[in-house]
């Protein structure tokens, strides 16, 4: 095959000057209070709506790495008093706040690996992860909004005998744990740290799974770390970065492209709140002057719908993460224009893949910023494959994305069938989702496999219809999903919601908003109007849930 044929595949691969880190998360977190000690590393604001914590003031509480070093070494002491070794199961449940960064550093040094779990889990799924991941220690929040996390352990417990203790942030056993690791041997984190390695498994997230149980992704150091490493990198961090994280921890993009894209630069994470509130967001942005600002669309949706939006100064702000779905076209321009994050990144990934595959670049053009997903993160393989004979296709054909390199994960945890589903025997991850690479590597996600609706013969892709109803101007977010009919197999339902102020929108008036503009098989057939969307605890539109819901309200 010629070199032109070979260019004209949709493959692409990442060379960088620019080495991978061959360490381990801790070496690389003490390597950082070496040379930045008294520099900001934590800001917590996330404290009014916790109790259970001890807060210093309006302002919330505050670590310099030095500081941060001594509570992640205290945790991490503490833990090994308690029994915990190499290859434990370590479980975190809490929303975001300062302890879950502790937790996060202090298992890394003690090679435990930190099992992260959804704070939107109820019984049922709490007792699977403890059992699944066979979780010996677990540390947790009281409670958080409606969910008592003490009562609901207390109702497992007994049914997951791996599971040892259990640590309440707040209480006097997460009290009990920093004090004895103040007064252990600092001296034996640095024995254990020369017998750890980079390629050991540190940490298991469980997918979001749309159909029975979640699968835990199983981490290494080496995965995430360098994976937070070159998400900072193409953001042009440094040590002077104040990063803005209201996207949740337990999640790939708060732990990952959050801390570790910080502590690997010597810059400061600001919590502000341990949920996700546009406010807060807004006022942590303004009051810490944060110049990094991470959510997913419908985060930033939020934020500039904000009424008060106007009274804060963002003007430290200079760049971003938007991920965790596509980004509407008219969402991004306003981030831009409203926010000032000119400098603003799309990143695409998935948990699996510890998550980031392509990476927009601050020097990319406006129109590449708002129409793709960027181009192959630094060490990394991508390609564009036929989803039934998994031939790489022609660039500009759509196809399923794959993705291959150091930031594939070990497997699924204790799962190695379903892991062989999703990893091919050359080690790709098969992403599930549907990509068109162009001729200069730009990918465009143009949705999930599943997603797609095929409508009389017609292979219709909901985020085409989903990105040309941002254009109404009554239209504050929509999302399109496809539903059962007797005669085209199905038919296209879209979800909306309407800006404040805004007359009912019927089928018909959307109809006709958008005949002679779209093809007519893509104009959806029904319209249901809603506060909001269902979603996962990351941000991200369940649309099965909404499929469900659709066929249910027609009749289906």
């Amino acid at each position: 095959m010629s070199v032109r044929a070979m260019t004209e595949l949709s493959y692409a691969s990442g060379p960088s000057a620019t080495p991978l880190l061959g360490h381990t998360i801790g070496a690389d977190f003490d390597r950082t209070v070496a040379v930045h000690g008294d520099r900001d590393a934590l800001v917590d604001r996330a404290t009014a709506p916790m109790p259970w914590l001890d807060t210093t003031g309006p302002g919330g509480r505050r670590w310099t790495y030095q500081e941060l070093a001594a509570e992640v070494n205290a945790v991490a002491l503490g833990l090994l008093e308690l029994g915990v070794g190499l290859g434990d199961r370590v479980g975190i449940w809490a929303p975001n706040c300062a302890e879950w960064v502790f937790a996060q550093y202090a298992t890394a040094k003690i090679g435990a690996i930190l099992v992260n779990i959804n704070p939107a889990y109820r019984l049922h799924e709490l007792e699977y992860v403890l059992n699944q991941a066979a979780i010996r220690t677990l540390i947790a929040a009281p409670a958080f909004k409606t969910s008592d996390y003490a009562g609901m352990i207390a109702e497992v417990r007994p049914n997951c005998p791996r599971l040892r203790d259990v640590l309440l942030i707040g209480r006097p056993e997460w009290s009990a744990l920093l004090a004895t690791g103040r007064a252990a041997d600092a001296g034996r984190l640095a024995d254990l740290a020369a017998g750890l390695s980079a390629d050991d498994p540190i940490n298991i997230q469980y997918t979001s799974g749309t159909t029975g149980f979640p699968k835990g992704a199983t981490l290494s150091h080496h995965n995430i770390l360098n994976n937070g490493y070159f998400v900072g990198e193409l953001c042009g961090y440094t040590e002077q970065e104040r990063i803005c994280v209201p996207v949740p921890f337990y999640h790939c993009f708060g732990m990952v492209m959050g801390n570790l894209a910080a502590t690997s630069h010597g810059a400061c994470v600001v919590i502000p709140a341990p949920g996700f509130d546009p406010r807060a967001t807004l006022e942590a942005v303004a009051a810490e002057r944060c110049t990094s600002l991470y959510g997913v669309p419908t985060m930033f949706i939020a934020v500039l719908s904000e009424p008060s939006f106007e009274a804060y100064d963002l003007s430290s702000l200079r760049t971003g993460i938007m991920a965790g779905s596509p980004c509407p076209v008219e969402v991004m321009k306003q981030v831009i224009e409203r926010m000032g994050m000119t400098e603003v990144s799309i990143c695409y990934g998935m948990t699996e893949t510890s998550p980031v595959s392509t990476q927009t670049r601050t020097d990319d053009s406006l129109e590449r910023r708002v129409s793709t997903v960027g181009r192959v993160h630094p060490h990394l393989e991508i390609k564009v494959v036929d989803p039934l004979s998994g031939t790489t296709l022609p660039r500009g054909t759509p196809g399923e994305l794959c993705t291959r390199g150091y930031s594939v994960m070990l497997g699924y945890w204790e799962q190695p069938g379903q892991s062989a589903e999703v990893i091919d025997r050359a080690r790709w991850m098969h992403t599930g989702d549907l990509a068109v690479m162009d001729d200069e590597g730009y990918v465009d996600i143009t949705g999930r496999i599943k997603d797609m609706v095929i409508r009389g013969g017609e292979n219709v892709y909901p985020r085409e219809i989903e990105e040309f109803l941002y254009s109404h101007p009554d239209i504050l977010d929509a999302s399109v999903v496809g539903v059962p009919d007797a005669r085209y197999g199905e038919e296209l339902m879209a979800w909306i919601r309407l800006r404040p102020g805004a007359e009912p929108l019927t089928a018909e008036s959307l109809h006709e908003f958008c005949e002679g503009r779209l093809a007519r098989y893509k104009i959806p057939r029904y319209v249901h109007l809603v506060p909001e969307f269902p979603m996962t605890v990351t941000g991200k539109i369940r649309k099965v849930q909404m499929r469900e819901e659709s066929a249910e309200i027609l009749g289906l």
